[in-house]
């Protein structure tokens, strides 16, 4: 019976040594962060838990969760529209995003882009900095505003990767 304990309690140790790892290894990797607004719907709703992969370095078109170097010193979840030294312009008669005089095409997107902001267009991204936007553009607050404006690669934490919650898990 005492060697039944012993095992018992040896394999529960090790489950929680690699319970613990896996959780180090998780944490290492990722950042979990609750969504909190509309400004990435529909690809994201208020609600969500996502995750973002920390050493993978975003691409044009993913979404991407930032530090909280910004005026509503909060993290933010946007998609990724231009990199440093390229030129965005935007038609908010037709809604067009233009990265160096090309049409993005947006299909994730459910309505144009016909609400300006504050920054003027066309707007050559700086260097080292990103230029993003929220998926629904008539209700985020991005880098079309100087509150947001061009956001420093620095604070970029990286592309968001999966929905966690709610089920079913989801990659993005």
């Amino acid at each position: 019976m005492r060697n039944h304990i012993k095992g018992c309690m040896s394999g529960l140790l090790k489950l929680a040594l690699i319970f613990i790892a896996l959780c180090v290894l998780f944490g290492a990797t990722f950042r979990v962060i609750f969504v909190d607004g509309e400004s990435m719907m529909p690809a994201l709703e208020s609600g969500e838990w996502i995750a973002a992969c920390r050493p993978a370095k975003p691409q044009r078109g993913d979404i991407v969760l930032t530090n909280t170097n910004n005026a509503h010193h909060a993290r933010l979840i946007k998609r990724l529209i231009a990199f440093g030294g390229e030129t965005v312009d935007i038609d908010f008669e037709t809604g067009t995003v233009f990265v160096n005089g090309e049409a993005l095409d947006e299909a994730y997107l459910s309505d144009k882009t016909i609400r300006g902001g504050d920054v003027q267009f066309p707007l050559t991204v700086p260097e080292g900095c990103v230029f993003l936007l929220g998926d629904n553009r008539t209700n985020s607050v991005d880098s079309r505003y100087r509150e947001i404006g061009c956001v420093s690669e620095d604070d970029l934490i990286g592309p968001v990767v999966l929905r966690l919650l709610p089920m079913p898990f989801r990659v993005l």
